[in-house]
Order: structure tokens, then sequence, then C-alpha cells
């Protein structure tokens, strides 16, 4: 069992990427609102002088056509009496001023009122009792743009500190009115005028102080105080969730590593499937059993306790638990459900938790039983060079029927296991086994007769079961067609014979031929005198 921990490391760099995160977009807000107030504080200004130098024009337009063109064509028509106009109109009493000269004093009614506007209304062509207009390069630049292209307008808008300052021109375009007083007036510069001629232009300079702009965004600027808040609020929140995750992951490290020693230590007393299954949840640790059918392994070892007798405590306790480890990971390596030790017995059964269906249960156990047998071969080889003179001798029986498999006891104490008459069969087998023998029943025989060599037994009969029992003593695997493994165990006081023909190498035959020949020799030569005693 394991709990899943949080990284720390990815955790601390989780928090990184967050901080940076949101301090670039506490950085980015302003930015995009300095260009918006830039973008709009241009945009109002532009639309503000066109405004104005719409209106001015308007007027000066209206005052041409309404008032100054009225009086030119009255003394046009012969009248010579009534209003003068001229540019120097403040010294003819009743005078009106012409337009140009309108728009010249306008542009100073509207700076007097109006500190941050300028309105000028300039020409490189005055009148000759006129001071000259000093153009700057940018004026120069637009008069000679708009004479060029007179449906135009230009403006400049530059930033001086935290002060925008926008120019605006328009075309002063001659009107009819305006063609006919230049082209006859003295003191005109050039009397050859035509209508839509551009004699001048129309400048509004107007001035802007930026923070009046950005005061205009309160609100904004209130929430984004609010919101840079929240953002540091939430990178301590976020810092000292960082500092609980880390003192949680140690705790949580900590735990893992008991959960994992008890789980291991857990593990020892239960079957890989079993405690596979337990822990990932397939099954519930409830008292339950079902019903299946199985092939169940039993093994004993052969006169166990006259061996206790001959061996040190400590020389046999380091025997059986070889023994039983080696033969629990056979098992394991066959699928077998290791159900318990027995002191010298084990009880193995294949259908549960996991099965491949029954005939390859059965065909799975028994070659896990000949596998166990060639492997106590080898042991037995190794315990006789340490020294001990009779090792271990084994008997198995395998049995397949219906069992009752799951978990017996109580709510406080279960144990996985298979109660039923045929697992005491598979038991009865192994008790008329010789030693070293596998003794099957029919019903597993018939699972499994396509893999082995088998020969039939004397029937024998079990209390509980109601039929006549056909054990068979297993001979070896089958191979092939014409190829079978042979294991032939003999083990009497006296004698240890393994023959595991499988295993046999073909230049190893003829040494075991040799071997076996001067054993019975030796047996012929004997008979006689035991014969005569």
């Amino acid at each position: 069992m394991k709990v899943a921990v949080i990284s720390e490391s990815a955790a601390r760099r989780s928090g990184y990427w967050l901080i940076v995160v949101v301090l670039a977009m506490l950085a980015g807000l302003p930015l995009a609102v300095w260009l918006d107030i830039s973008d709009l504080s241009g945009n109002t200004l532009r639309r503000q002088a066109r405004d104005m130098s719409s209106l001015i024009s308007s007027i000066r337009s209206y005052y041409s056509t309404n008032v100054v063109g009225r009086v030119l064509a009255a003394h046009a028509s012969g009248a010579t009496e009534g209003t003068v106009v001229s540019h120097n109109y403040a010294n003819i009493p009743g005078a009106i001023p012409l337009p140009a000269t309108l728009s010249l004093e306008l542009g100073d009614v509207i700076k007097e009122q109006q500190a941050n506007i300028t309105y000028r209304f300039v020409s490189d062509l005055p009148f000759k009792s006129r001071a000259s207009h000093e153009l700057d390069d940018f004026e120069k630049k637009a008069l000679a743009a708009l004479r060029a292209n007179a449906q135009q307008t230009l403006n400049d808008l530059t930033r001086v500190g935290l002060t925008d300052t926008l120019r605006f021109i328009t075309p002063v375009v001659m009107g009819q009115a305006c063609v006919a007083c230049h082209n006859t007036h003295p003191e005109s510069p050039k009397t050859d005028w035509k209508l839509g001629d551009v004699r001048g232009i129309q400048e509004v300079i107007i001035r802007q102080p930026y923070a009046s702009n950005v005061f205009a965004f309160k609100y904004l600027l209130c929430y984004f105080l609010f919101v840079a808040v929240i953002g540091i609020s939430f990178i301590v929140l976020q810092r000292q969730q960082t500092r609980a995750i880390h003192s949680a992951n140690k705790d949580l490290e900590a735990a893992n590593e008991f959960l994992a020693s008890v789980s291991m230590k857990i593990s020892r007393y239960l079957s890989p499937q079993i405690y596979k299954s337990i822990f990932s949840g397939q099954k519930d640790v409830v008292v339950h059993t079902e019903r299946k059918r199985l092939t169940i392994f039993f093994s004993d070892i052969k006169d166990f306790t006259a061996t206790t007798e001959r061996l040190q405590p400590e020389a046999l306790t380091e025997m059986l638990n070889e023994y039983l480890t080696e033969m629990s990971n056979i098992a394991l390596e066959h699928g077998g459900t290791v159900d318990k030790f027995i002191g010298d017995a084990m009880l193995v059964f294949f259908g549960d938790p996991e099965t491949k269906g029954p005939e390859e249960d059965a065909k799975a156990c028994l070659r896990m039983a000949v596998d166990m047998q060639r492997r106590l071969g080898e042991l037995k080889d190794r315990w006789r060079r340490n020294g001990t003179e009779e090792p271990f001798v084994v008997r198995m029986g395998v049995n397949s029927g219906y069992c009752n498999v799951g978990n017996f006891g109580s709510n406080d104490r279960m144990d996985y296991t298979i109660i039923g008459a045929e697992a005491n069969l598979a038991a009865r087998l192994q008790s008329i086994a010789q030693g070293g023998e596998i003794v099957i029943s029919y019903e597993t025989y018939a699972l499994v007769n396509e893999i082995v060599d088998a020969h039939p037994l004397p029937p024998i009969t079990m209390k509980g079961i109601q039929r006549e029992i056909v054990p068979y003593a297993v001979d070896g695997l089958t191979l092939g067609a014409n190829h079978k493994s042979r294991v032939l165990s003999e083990h009497l006081s006296g004698l240890d014979l393994h023959l595991d023909m499988s295993r046999l190498e073909p230049a190893d035959r003829l040494r075991v031929r040799t071997a076996l020949k001067e054993a019975i020799a030796a047996l012929d030569e004997t008979l006689p005198e035991t014969a005569g005693s």
C-alpha cells in the first residue's frame, strides 16, 4: 500500500512559475493601461482640434459670405455710404474686419480664454502692411503639401514629459469673395488668385497634461490596485501552501515508509495473488466464499518425525525453511496460490483468484509438481555434500474438483483457504504415494492425459466421497509424440535414486547406464550371501 506523495520539487517549480505569471500579469496591466491612455489621449486631442478647426472655419465662412460678402456686394451695386470692410477696421469708425483679420484676432481671444489652446491663421503671403508670419518647418511642409493636395489635413503629436501637444492644420482656401478682394486690394502681394487656391493654413495647437488622462481612469486604477492586492495575497497564500505541502510531504513520506514496511511484512503471510487482489481493491476483506472448480496440490515429507530425531534442530530448521522457500517459488512461477504450510506439509491450489480454465490449471499444477521433485533432487544432492545422510523425501498428491474457496472466519480474524472433500482427497492421494512419487486422481488425469505418462494404482475409498477413487502414479511428462520426460525416484534405507530423463545430456547417458549396471552387479553379488544368511 502506498499513499501518493506530491513531488516537492514539482510543487516548488509550480510555485515559482505561478509567481512569475502573476507578476507578469500585474506588470502587464499598467503597460496595457498606459498604451490605451496614450492612444486615447492622441485620439481625443485630434478630435478636439478637428472640431475646433471646423468650428472656426464655419464661423469664418459664415462671416465671409453673410457679412463681408453682403457689404462688398452693396458696394459693388453702387452704394458708397455704409460699412467699410478693412484689415485696419479699428482705425475706421463703423468698419468691420476682413475674414482673415477676424481669424487672426479670434486666435488671440481663444488664447486668452484657453491657456492650453493656440490658434494660428498664417500665410507666407501676408498683406504688405502686415508683419510677415514666422513659419516653422512643420508649417512650411504642411503648406507645401496642402497646395499640392488641398483635400487633406495634417497633424503632429509630440510628448514632452507628461504633456501631449497636438498640432492640427487645415488649408485656408480662397473663396469667390476672397479672390475678388485680394486680386483688387492694393496691399495684396498677389493679384492672380484663383478660386480654390490655398492662401495659408489654419492651425489649432492643443496642449494637454498626460496626468489628466491618467486620472480619468480612476476606477480602472482602483481596480488595478485591488487586483494587485489580490495577486500579492495569492502569492503569499501560495507560498504558505507550498510550505504546508512540503511539511505534508514529509509526513506522507514517513507514512509511506511505515505503510510500505507494514505491507511488506503482511505480504509474507499471504499468497502474492491474494496480497495483490486485496491491496488493488479487487477483493474485499469480508467473510465470503464461492464454490469453484480447483486443482489442489498437497505434499508432505515422508518420515519427517524420524528425520527430526536424526538432525539437530538448527540444521532441521534451515533445511525445512530452504525446502519450503524453494517449493513456494516454484508454485508462484506456475501461478499457484500457496494456501498454507502445515508443519512440513504444503497446500497449493490453482483456479482462484486467477484461473486459465480447469484444464490449464490442472496442467500447470502437474508441471509444478514435476518441477518440485526435480528441484528437490538438486537440493538433496547439496544437502548430502553438507553432511546430511538422509535428506527429505517428499510425497505429492493432486486432485481436481469443486471446493468452497474464500475468506473463512470472523469479522475480526479470517483466513483465505479452501474447504471441501476434494481438498481432503488430495491429502489422501499424497498419503498413498511412495517417496518421491506424484499421485493424481482420475479427475486430474482426465484433464492432463495429453501431457502425462502415468499408470493406475489400486482403487481406494474415502470417507465423505461415495465414489471409488482410481489413483494414477505419474511416471513423467510427455514432451512430444515419441519423447517422454521420465522421473524415477526410489528412496529406501541404503538407496537414494532420482533419475530425470529430461535433464540427462546424450553424452551422460552412457555414464548413467554404466553406473546402473555396476549397481545391479553389486546387488547380484550380495543376493546369495543374503539368501544364505
